[in-house]
């Protein structure tokens, strides 16, 4: 089981790279198999090149490092909260791609502009609000994870599976690590092309929201009729 979830992490890890949404060692994946509570992540800072599937570090749901003999992300604890606390999800991707970064250092959520953004994300991509001084001084990382569980208070994860870190970076999660990169591609895509709608005609309101509802329904509602059975 834990080589399994290894080798799906670092994979989904790969794709990173391949999806070009990570510079240098911005990013990580992780996967958990809920069975053994278990969480599988890359290492904190080697290179992407030179990693292996062995490299991957398993960690117990505290944090414990249960396999492996490197140091795991410094973005653990964050992953660790948003699995702690949104029991349906089974990966969590944290990018600094370029158009998600910038609105999140906007500090702007992404509007829903276009259906493309309706076909997955049912709303706007929400962003957090900064942490307060007490909170980065009692545990960075998992104060990040908190703020995103207080931001999602209202808000359904499994329907908008992303959110933008104020002054920072986005984190998006999904059913499987590879899931979660698929959204973390399909973000970095639909924040550049918000961008790039904001910068042709500033004053552009939101989707109609019958046309949102209509596009993320036909994907996702329990009538889907979009690809195949």
């Amino acid at each position: 089981m834990i080589e399994q979830l290894k080798n799906e992490v670092y994979k989904a890890n790969a794709e990173l790279v391949r999806h070009g949404l990570v510079t240098l060692t911005w990013g990580n994946v992780s996967g958990i198999d809920r069975s053994s509570r278990l969480v599988a992540i890359k290492p904190s800072g080697v290179d992407y090149r030179s990693m292996a599937a062995a490299d991957m570090v398993v960690v117990d749901l505290e944090g414990k490092v249960v396999d492996g003999k490197l140091r795991p992300s410094s973005d653990t604890q964050t992953h660790l909260e948003l699995y702690r606390a949104f029991p349906s999800i089974g990966g969590v991707v944290h990018t600094h791609s370029l158009y998600a970064s910038m609105f999140a250092q906007a500090c702007r959520e992404i509007p829903c502009l276009g259906t493309t953004h309706a076909d997955h994300f049912n709303g706007p991509v929400p962003v957090t609000r900064f942490l307060t001084t007490e909170e980065v001084d009692a545990g960075y990382e998992r104060g990040t994870g908190k703020i995103i569980v207080e931001r999602f208070s209202d808000l359904n994860a499994d329907k908008t599976p992303g959110v933008l870190i104020a002054g920072h970076a986005p984190f998006t999660w999904g059913e499987n690590p590879e899931d979660a990169v698929e959204n973390s591609l399909i973000l970095e895509r639909i924040a550049q092309m918000a961008l790039g709608t904001i910068q042709l005609n500033p004053q552009i309101a939101p989707l109609p929201m019958h046309i949102q509802q209509k596009h993320y329904q036909r994907k996702h509602g329990p009538k889907a009729y979009y690809g195949q059975e």
